[in-house]
């Protein structure tokens, strides 16, 4: 009797060892669903279609739809926003510049979303992005933080001009908002124009911060809008980028991270913008 229980004994070890190996280990990753935000599962699907230029900074300073390379001046690469590869990393002193992609010399409505992450602003207005105008003061399109930043707040201004490489057109001005915990953490800035109905929208983290009808815009014209500099001013690069002005004592350098610069060539809706936000927040 004893020989046979020990037989049957071996026998089960053998079979809860084989069925052991089969089991696999709970992963409650793989039961849980897609995040789901309006619809969208992932940032890509958002106006897919729409996306004309598109910068990650993943070890890269190329517009990844046209392949049009930036050069960096003192810039580097860094981690960046989450699950998303690297993010373009600023210092005092230094930025990109790019020659703007055809298409977006040729955008009449637009939508530019962009993240950074900054220390606090004290060292004047910070360039996010510009769109450089030849021959203006201004460029087409300045995204910037300006003076008067405290530890919790910015104030942040975008300026929009309608005739690119001319000193003759219309300017629209959006801001100063102040916005709430702007530094030392990933940001997103978006604004929109729509041609149809001269509208400019500006967003802080998917949210609408301020609407302005920009007169005498329609139609865009940005058909000579050379070149751009991401992380500073037009005026703020050596060469400056306009001939209008040289390096001002009241602006700077952003010298924090920048990255996932998209353009799409229409105005996103409001859903858009917040569900773009929140899927690239998350990695999607």
């Amino acid at each position: 009797m004893k020989k046979l229980i020990n037989k049957y004994s071996i026998i089960l070890i053998l079979l809860s060892l084989g069925l052991s190996s089969c089991v696999k280990t709970f992963d409650p990753k793989s039961y849980a669903p897609p995040l789901n935000i309006n619809g969208y599962t992932a940032s890509d699907q958002i106006a897919s279609t729409n996306l004309v230029a598109h910068w990650t900074f993943n070890n890269t300073l190329a517009d990844s739809l046209s392949n049009t390379i930036g050069v960096g001046t003192g810039t580097s690469f860094s981690a960046g926003l989450k699950d998303h590869g690297l993010a373009l990393q600023g210092a005092n002193n230094a930025y990109v510049v790019t020659n703007t992609p055809p298409a977006i010399k040729s955008l009449h409505s637009f939508t530019f979303t962009v993240w950074y992450n900054m220390p606090e602003n004290t060292n004047g207005a910070v360039g996010i992005l510009d769109v450089a105008n030849t021959q203006n003061f201004w460029g087409n399109l300045d995204i910037f933080f300006d003076n008067g930043a405290s530890a919790t707040t910015g104030v942040l201004k975008v300026h929009v001009w309608n005739n690119s490489g001319s000193s003759t057109g219309s300017d629209a001005w959006e801001g100063g908002y102040t916005v709430n915990n702007p530094w030392g953490t990933w940001t997103n800035i978006a604004v929109t124009y729509d041609d149809a109905s001269s509208t400019v929208k500006v967003y802080y983290n998917g949210s609408l911060v301020g609407t302005n009808v920009a007169s005498g815009f329609a139609p865009l014209n940005w058909t000579d809008a050379q070149q751009m500099s991401i992380g500073t001013l037009q005026f703020q690069t050596t060469p400056s980028l306009t001939s209008a002005t040289g390096a001002q004592g009241w602006a700077s350098y952003n010298p924090g991270l920048t990255d996932e610069l998209r353009v799409y060539n229409k105005a996103l809706s409001g859903t858009e913008i917040s569900s773009l936000v929140a899927l690239q927040g998350r990695g999607k």
